[in-house]
């Protein structure tokens, strides 16, 4: 049987927000595109439509009504500093300097002309332990989540002006690159799970399909390795069909994978409660209050683990822990006002923009978020005493690793410390609670100093956590046009990678770790410049043709 066949003056291959966003340039500026997407109609829009939607941005308006003074220069530095960028990584350096001053104008300003609008409040996250992270609140949520913001860009496209200048292909699974000329022509795959066969031409053909976080087989086979072996249980946080299978494709026509090891990983995964894939996971934001054990019910010491000061640092520290997952030991009433999970699906009054049910949640907990998680994830076991709920921790897990003694031994001497009261506190947990109570962000989701067996507070509840697999951080090696690279830094013609499958940028912008916020943000950024060098080397030719004839 023969292949089908499809043409366009540009072939996305990639419904994903990078994707998206480039197709959106491109029919402003003109062009024909074909989007192919390997995944069906109903989740068109990718992982970003299940993200919890924060957005880094520098110099906004949101940042200046709340008096913080934020600017290129020190943001870049606070970049720089958490990439730790070896000393090649030109490209990617070039697309860290070009985000932090592009974010205003082709972030933010782009997407609210697009109608996509942000929360007044932003929020302060990985602010940095051992070495700075954000200087200065710079997380931009997006109101109603992730999903909100796919809802607008596609609206945006299937309602385009030129929308007869785009075709769109979903279950089209690309599989090859074809070259004629030393140009890539076309690409070509299968519909469905191995079905029909079909070719894709196009005067430029665009990589738009992630990393490959979402294949376990290809995480572990890249797995950074100063951090010891994987951990036996990670959960999938990752896209479905980001198995990187695109960028290997990619490599084969010459272009250049770097940093491969270098990942986006959470340290406090659960299982989903309805699970669509293997090893599904959630992300929870971890309760600050909440103490923080390792496999054996001991905290984790001398320096406490912590949410919003270094993510990739809590990875680190759980996978050189024994049985490589932890615990957080808390009391329901900090579960109620601090226990948060990332993304849209669990947020609905932020998802459906219900703003009095959200205003509610903020300012007097969410049980029912508590109760859903309680009832429905393996990973929550809930006591009254802590001699049973070491019992009940043990009998999840099927070992008799947490010693009861021990464990009450951790939770009364973090206790003592806050009873003592704030001017004799001694612990850099409590220090750190009263950083982050300082900025209104997290004051009213931060308990203040709350024991955990306080019987006022109970009942006592344990949540074991797993390493989440999230983002591949590197990628196909691209210039600042989001042309892909050759061996010999050239480009390889009609060739371009855009969003993950690129780094978020030259293969790897963001370096071994992320100010957060910053993967939407350079997905829209690269999208941007891929439709702007197409458009423009397109005027180019005609340009050329006209003046020939």
């Amino acid at each position: 049987m023969a292949a089908r066949r499809y043409s366009a003056e540009v072939v996305i291959a990639g419904g994903g927000i990078a994707g998206i966003v480039t197709a959106l340039e491109l029919l402003d500026r003109g062009r024909s595109v074909l989007l192919l997407d390997r995944d069906t109609e109903e989740r068109f829009g990718g992982l970003a439509r299940e993200s919890f939607g924060g957005v880094l941005m520098v110099g906004t308006p949101e940042q200046k009504r709340l008096g913080i003074r934020d600017d290129p220069h020190l943001a870049l530095a606070d970049w720089s500093s958490v990439a730790q960028f070896e000393p090649g990584d030109e490209w990617p350096r070039r697309w860290a300097e070009a985000y932090v001053e592009r974010s205003l104008e082709d972030i933010h300003g782009w997407l609210k002309r697009r109608g996509v609008g942000f929360f007044p409040m932003v929020h302060w996250v990985e602010r940095g332990l051992f070495r700075p992270g954000n200087s200065v609140p710079r997380f931009h949520m997006v109101w109603g989540t992730g999903y909100a913001l796919m809802e607008a860009l596609k609206g945006r496209l299937l309602e385009h002006p030129s929308r007869e200048r785009l075709k769109l292909l979903f279950s089209h699974r690309v599989e090859g690159l074809e070259t004629e000329a030393g140009r890539i022509v076309s690409c070509s795959g299968v519909t469905g799970d191995g079905g029909e066969a079909f070719e894709a031409r196009g005067e430029a053909v665009i990589v738009a399909s992630g990393g490959l976080c979402g294949s376990l087989e290809k995480l572990h086979a890249h797995w950074y390795r100063p951090w010891g072996e994987p951990p036996p249980v990670i959960l999938n946080g990752a896209h479905r069909y980001g198995d990187g299978a695109l960028q290997e494709v990619v490599r084969h026509v010459g272009g250049v994978l770097t940093h491969l090891d270098l990942q986006w990983h959470y340290a406090a995964g659960v299982h989903h409660p309805r699970p669509d894939r293997e090893r599904h996971g959630i992300s929870l934001v971890p309760p600050k209050s909440a103490l923080w054990m390792d496999a054996e019910g001991r905290r984790f010491g001398p320096m406490p683990l912590i949410t919003a000061y270094d993510t990739r640092h809590l990875v680190e520290r759980i996978c050189r822990s024994p049985r490589q997952y932890s615990w957080q030991v808390l009391n329901w009433k900090i579960a109620v006002k601090e226990l948060a999970v990332s993304g849209s699906e669990l947020n609905p009054s932020i998802r459906e923009k219900r703003i009095l049910a959200f205003l509610k949640d903020v300012l007097l907990g969410n049980p029912k978020l508590v109760r859903h998680l309680v009832e429905s994830c393996e990973d929550f076991v809930v006591a009254d005493t802590v001699e049973e709920l070491a019992e009940r921790m043990n009998a999840l897990t099927g070992e008799d690793l947490v010693d009861a003694t021990v464990l009450e031994a951790e939770i009364r001497r973090y206790d003592q410390n806050i009873l003592r009261g704030p001017k004799l506190h001694n612990d850099e947990q409590l220090r750190r609670i009263a950083h982050c109570r300082q900025w209104r962000g997290d004051r009213a989701r931060t308990c203040r100093f709350q024991p955990i067996l306080d019987p006022k507070a109970g009942p006592l509840m344990a949540i074991r956590e797993f390493i989440l697999a999230r983002k591949s951080l590197g990628g196909i090696v691209t210039d600042l046009e989001s042309r892909v690279l050759n061996a010999e830094g050239r480009p390889v013609p009609g060739l371009f990678a855009v969003g993950e499958a690129a780094g978020f940028g030259g293969g790897g912008s963001h370096g071994r770790g992320a100010l957060e916020g910053t993967f939407l943000g350079s997905c829209i950024l690269t999208a941007q410049s891929a439709a702007r060098s197409i458009a423009a080397s397109g005027e180019a030719r005609r340009s050329g043709r006209d003046r020939r004839s």
